[in-house]
């Protein structure tokens, strides 16, 4: 299953914001999505301190894609997603 990670922290808008807005492309879609906290982390913290918060995607390869960061690019996201979706064998 594709799983999407959100890169947050505590008391940021556009996070939750973010978060919320996933949540309702679940409807569409099947992902499992994480919330991380970057800054119970030093090294996520130095990767992504001002960009939070980033949307990563993995499919089930394994490979780890930035989406997008500060705002869901909801177009991005779905094609993302679509992409996961087209690549599976019915059965």
């Amino acid at each position: 299953m594709t799983r999407l990670i959100v890169y947050s922290r505590s008391y940021c808008h556009l996070c939750d914001d973010m978060i919320e807005a996933l949540r309702r492309l679940r409807a569409g879609h099947d992902f499992e999505l994480s919330v991380v906290d970057v800054d119970a982390d030093e090294a996520l913290v130095a990767r992504y301190d001002e960009l939070v918060p980033v949307l990563v995607g993995i499919r089930p390869d394994g490979v780890p894609q930035q989406l997008c960061h500060y705002f869901l690019d909801v177009e991005g996201v779905e094609s993302f997603l679509r992409d996961d979706d087209s690549r599976r064998i019915p059965g």
